[in-house]
């Protein structure tokens, strides 16, 4: 068996990756199975860095906040703000704060300086403004639609003031209130403020529609791309928060779908921008439904990947990463009938596994579902393989 997989395993560059696709893909994603691990983030840098160079992508996309990624797209287009400030204020879920990911920063912006614009490499973040403790307050994403729409349409036709706006969002730690992650009670998104922000922000997002000719005449590229980023995040945002507030057993299927939801739309708005590299978790990636149980509770939904997927065929691919060893957070080597156990036999400190020939190889075989120790890893699952364009497999995560 290790004989005929090995056959499916090569090197981890560039060449590999598009001798494995039909196509150049639009949205290329590269998933992994846990976060912070540098061996990866570091493999994620080299790879995307090649990807950039040699095969014209343009966009580098990561799993944080879409409002913060605009700091970091402003530094590495223009070298706007100090690099140390730029990796506080532009990241979420304390992604700055990793080396990997200043080093990406700091490649970026040496790679764009000289260039013209249509050639540089631009920053994204494709997560909407959530935390695992919560969602951010709609202020930022509110206020910045109606101050582009005030600035390009009639004032007549706006639905409100931006005291209006003020009034009703009232202070932002009612919305970041962490109590109502667990607690439906604590949340604002049911109050009526918050419902008839849901409205007003239905009528801007409509209005920024129907102005649609005029405003991209009087708008910048960059400037309409990001009054459409306002819009989508606003109106995720007040959606998020209104089904937080909600006490029915979908709560959390509804939430974890309008996450994805909201990755999903922000990835469509750059794969129509030109070529992405994606990097997230593989959850977030994979065509396959999600799922996970909480409270004893089976919770499912469809992730990002599985949505971008649907809308863009052969023009989003996925590659999925597969690590054999987290040996500092308890996870030793794999079950030799797991396919991190079959692929950690191969030599290879790092491979691109050819999924379609794998799948082939395991014909014979039904693959045990590796099980982790460790909360934080998510085994591969057999079933999902088929469902990948690749398997990137790291052997080992040395500690940090």
């Amino acid at each position: 068996m290790t004989a005929g997989i090995t056959n499916t395993a090569h090197a981890v560059d560039a060449a590999t990756v598009v001798g494995l696709l039909p196509a150049r893909p639009r949205l290329l994603a590269l998933g992994e199975p846990t976060h912070g691990e540098d061996v990866l983030l570091e493999l994620r840098n080299d790879l995307f860095r090649q990807l950039v160079e040699q095969e014209g992508y343009r966009t580098i996309a990561i799993e944080s906040d879409c409002m913060m990624g605009l700091v970091v797209d402003d530094y590495v287009t223009s070298g706007s703000g100090i690099l140390d400030d730029v990796m506080e204020r532009g990241f979420s879920h304390e992604w700055g704060a990793f080396a990997a990911n200043r080093e990406l920063v700091r490649w970026m912006r040496a790679y764009n300086t000289g260039r013209a614009a249509s050639e540089q490499v631009r920053f994204a973040g494709f997560d909407g403004p959530l935390e695992t403790a919560g969602a951010a307050s709609p202020r930022q994403a509110l206020t910045a639609l109606h101050a582009y729409l005030t600035a390009r349409v009639d004032t007549g036709l706006l639905p409100c003031t931006t005291d209006t706006l003020d009034r009703l969002l009232g202070a932002d730690d009612r919305w970041t209130n962490p109590a109502a992650m667990t607690d439906p009670s604590r949340s604002v998104g049911r109050t009526p403020e918050a419902t008839e922000l849901r409205l007003l922000a239905d009528d801007l997002v409509a209005l920024l529609d129907a102005q649609t000719p005029h405003l991209i005449a009087a708008s910048a590229p960059d400037e309409w791309d990001r009054a459409l980023l306002y819009g989508r995040t606003a109106a995720g945002l007040l959606r998020y928060h209104f089904w937080t507030a909600d006490t029915s057993p979908g709560r959390m299927a509804r939430l974890l779908g309008v996450r994805d939801s909201m990755m999903a739309a922000n990835l469509l708005a750059l794969a129509d921008r030109g070529p992405t590299l994606v990097n997230a978790h593989n959850g977030h990636l994979q065509r396959d439904k999600s799922s996970m149980r909480m409270g004893g509770r089976p919770v499912e939904w469809w992730s990002a990947g599985a949505i971008v997927s649907a809308h863009l065929g052969e023009a989003y691919a996925f590659l999925a990463t597969a690590l054999g060893t987290i040996r500092h957070r308890g996870v030793d080597t794999p079950p030799p009938d797991t396919i991190e156990g079959l692929l950690y036999a191969l030599p290879e400190e790092r491979c691109i596994v050819d999924a379609r020939r794998l799948a082939t190889a395991l014909a014979d075989m039904t693959p045990a579902a590796r099980v982790s120790p460790w909360f934080g890893y998510a085994p591969l699952d057999p079933a999902h393989v088929a469902g990948t364009d690749g398997i990137v497999f790291v052997k080992d995560a040395p500690p940090s």
